[in-house]
């Protein structure tokens, strides 16, 4: 079949042609009038000009102009006005307050004059410094610091009863030390952990007191070029895994790495409590005097043991209230109920609340007058304090801290010790005597309330709210974004750095603030511990930093050191 065929009219091409130019008129219309609205902008008397098309009549084609004031506002693209200025309210105070008590002083133009000079001077000189060199210390300062070495002030001291000695005497200004502390001779890059938690290098940490005085108690012993650390303690010469099991069969409310994640050891030794302690998920800070014993410290942090050199003797701890889920004494030789109790006293400032004092020691089994008569004493100051003795088996006893201030609001009113005065500021610790006075509890349960480990590490605690700072609403927003900031920071160098196979094990954060940094490389898997140092010029963000489940401490960087040397 044909296809049928299309009809054209003979006015086909005509009738295109025609529309087509329609069309162009059009569009040419519509884009002079856009240019005009565009430059009328630049020149408010710009008139629209008219234009006619080839079949209109001569009338028409001689249009008068339209003026621009009739098609628009004059003001319709005139510039935004500038923002007002933003009125100065004032400075931020002392105490963080915002203030306008200020005076402004008076302006001399003369100096910004001399000041550009200077500088314009300055930048055509070419200037040379030359910096000095600290030259290294004598071979015998290997292990020294400089506020527990202070000689002189030391020797004043004719007693150690109290451990007033053992304290911090730090030099005067202008009389700190002059050079750098030097490696011990021979010192050999430290053995990765966990390995180290059993041996170390002898150079690294060469003395021999403690192996002498403690090898028959499975302290330490030498093989060859290391040390060997058994496990053992002087009450668990069987082991420190035995004796914690002991501990948790004892009390198993104690719960190891869930409800205790963070513990204090006293008068340490070569800290195997602590170090065997880590494989359950709790945090042990080691503490002890550098005493005769060579500085037993040295062996904790060679181990790769979170340790501090510190004392109980006349001052606080440098550790706030209610920071320790568990504390433990084992033949620490201290006597507890001295002077009204004092140093319990300080414990009982430390233990947070509900916490376990776990005391293991001759006087707990023994029955002999001068034992018996030692237990007697720890028993009644105990219970004048309100703790309750939860258990007693063979040399252990484990006390616990009331969960609030019951006990205390309903003792005899003549009862020794005291409650602290209200005025007392638990967290207060640089420098501040101990105070033989029993620390109330805070009255809204804070400190008590933390969430069980791991879910304390990320949860903004309750105590956050009573750091004293310059913000309040927005705390938890702080808390939460330091958190992110370190996470990205450290995400950062774990993979550019390839921060895990540096095998990094002793970290301190010079500047901890909340713990993010600590947090942050928990979270990515480095295997280390982290002494969170918050200085004395900040924010005191330290109970913040013990409910998240990590440690820290109080420091001054201004004055001198109190750390031991090796990291």
């Amino acid at each position: 079949m044909k296809a049928a065929k299309t009809f054209q009219s003979p006015d086909h091409h005509h009738i295109t042609s025609s529309t087509f130019l329609k069309i162009i008129i059009l569009s040419f219309l519509s884009l002079s009038l856009l240019l005009f609205l565009l430059f009328s902008h630049f020149d408010p008397q710009l008139q629209l000009p008219s234009f006619s098309s080839p079949t209109t009549t001569a009338a028409t084609a001689t249009a008068t102009a339209i003026p621009i004031s009739n098609a628009l506002p004059p003001d319709a693209f005139a510039p935004l006005p500038p923002p007002k200025a933003v009125q100065r309210t004032g400075i931020v105070d002392e105490n963080g307050l915002m203030t306008d008590d200020f005076v402004v002083g008076e302006f001399d133009p003369s100096v910004i004059e001399s000041v550009v000079n200077n500088g314009a001077t300055n930048r055509r000189r070419k200037w040379r410094v030359r910096f000095g060199k600290f030259m290294v210390c004598d071979e015998s300062m290997t292990e020294y610091i400089p506020c527990l070495d202070n000689v002189k002030a030391i020797s004043s001291f004719n007693s150690t009863e109290r451990g007033d000695k053992y304290e911090r005497h730090c030099p005067q200004k202008g009389k700190g030390l002059n050079c750098l502390v030097p490696r011990p001779k021979g010192y050999t890059l430290h053995i990765p952990w966990p390995k180290s938690r059993d041996e170390v290098w002898f150079n690294n940490v060469p003395h021999m007191r403690l192996v002498e005085d403690k090898g028959g108690q499975n302290w330490i012993s030498r093989k060859n070029d290391k040390f060997i650390f058994p496990g053992g303690g002087t009450q668990f010469i069987h082991g420190a895994d035995q004796y914690l099991d002991q501990i948790s069969n004892m009390v198993p409310g104690i719960a190891f790495g869930q409800n205790t994640r963070v513990a204090l050891d006293v008068g340490c030794g070569v800290a195997s409590f602590g170090a065997y302690l880590l494989s359950r998920n709790v945090t042990t800070l080691s503490i002890a005097p550098k005493d005769v014993h060579e500085n037993q410290i040295q062996f904790a942090l060679e181990r790769g043991v979170p340790a501090m050199v510190a004392v109980f003797a006349t001052h606080r701890l440098l550790y706030p209230s209610q920071a320790f889920d568990l504390i433990h004494c084992s033949s620490c030789n201290i006597n507890w109920a001295r002077d009204d109790g004092i140093l319990l006293l300080e414990v009982n400032r430390m233990l947070r609340a509900g916490g376990h004092f776990v005391w293991a020691a001759q006087s707990v089994y023994e029955h002999e007058d001068n034992s018996q008569e030692q237990w007697e004493e720890m028993e009644n100051l105990s219970w004048r304090i309100c703790w309750e003795l939860i258990k007693r088996e063979g040399y252990i006893a484990i006390w616990r801290k009331p969960l609030n201030n019951n006990c205390y609001v309903n003792r005899h009113p003549q009862l020794q010790p005291p409650i602290c005065e209200a005025n007392d500021d638990p967290d207060d610790v640089w420098y501040v005597s101990l105070k033989a006075c029993i620390t109330p509890l805070p009255e809204n349960g804070y400190g008590a309330n933390v969430t069980i480990w791991p879910t304390r590490l990320h949860y903004p605690p309750d105590r956050l709210l009573t750091i004293k700072m310059d913000a309040y609403n927005s705390r938890k927003e702080i808390f939460r974004a330091e958190s992110k900031y370190w996470n990205d920071l450290v995400n950062g160098y774990v993979n550019a750095f390839n921060w895990k196979d540096l095998h990094l094990r002793n970290v301190m954060d010079m500047k901890a603030g909340y713990g993010g940094f600590a947090a942050a490389l928990h979270d990515y898997g480095i295997d280390c511990w982290v002494m969170n140092v918050v200085p004395l010029s900040g924010f005191n963000t330290l109970p913040v930093i013990y409910d998240r489940g990590l440690v820290g401490v109080m420091h001054d960087w201004y004055g001198q050191c109190t750390f031991s040397t090796s990291g």
